[in-house]
């Protein structure tokens, strides 16, 4: 089997969304409903110091972008009570069968990512699948090929592995990997180790 896994350079990241914005309008997807999300991750203060001057305090920032990781062992799938949740067996890619899926919610409250979620429109579960019908036509998912920063890759794991390194996955505000998730990611120079953050997310519902 080919794993195939996406490569996040988090150090070039910019926030600027292109990724995000281009899958929801490609895929048509409702209000409520992303496939890959842009996080915004934020931490420290900015203090009044003795001269009456704003000073920054521990102060970081940087962005997370994220989608379904094609889990090695996906929560999502082992925890679906209709199998609606399926791992190709060829490609590693973790995909939803729309006939089988019961809307029950199930996936999304075992996934540690939140990746599938319910679409009040179709009455089921979406999430990303790595732009298959793109891959068919020999191209990359959508969210790398508009990348403007090129922050985002994708193909065989060994091979980002390879040209990239390992990565590490464990970067807040993302959990601590429980699911071997198929994402390397290169973290920002000021990322926090997952469990131990200092910051929060301060991304608005309106940019999600």
């Amino acid at each position: 089997m080919t794993q195939y896994a996406f490569y996040f350079d988090q150090d070039i990241c910019t926030g600027c969304k292109t990724c995000q914005v281009a899958c929801k309008e490609t895929y048509k997807l409702p209000a409520g409903n992303l496939y890959r999300r842009v996080l915004n991750y934020q931490g420290g203060a900015w203090e009044r110091n003795e001269a009456g001057t704003y000073v920054p305090n521990g102060v970081f920032g940087y962005f997370v972008s994220v989608a379904c990781n094609h889990c090695t062992d996906p929560a999502c799938g082992e925890n679906c009570p209709t199998g609606a949740m399926q791992k190709d067996p060829e490609t590693g890619i973790v995909w939803t069968d729309h006939d089988a899926c019961i809307g029950c919610k199930t996936c999304q409250t075992a996934c540690p990512y939140n990746a599938p979620t319910f679409s009040e429109e179709r009455g089921y579960m979406v999430k990303c699948d790595m732009c298959a019908g793109e891959l068919e036509r020999g191209r990359k998912p959508i969210c790398v090929a508009s990348c403007p920063m090129r922050a985002l890759d994708f193909g065989p794991r060994e091979e980002l592995i390879e040209k990239y390194g390992d990565g590490d996955v464990e970067v807040e505000p993302l959990p601590q990997n429980t699911t071997d998730p198929n994402l390397i990611l290169k973290p920002h120079r000021e990322a926090q180790k997952s469990g131990s953050g200092t910051g929060e997310i301060v991304s608005l519902d309106e940019e999600l």
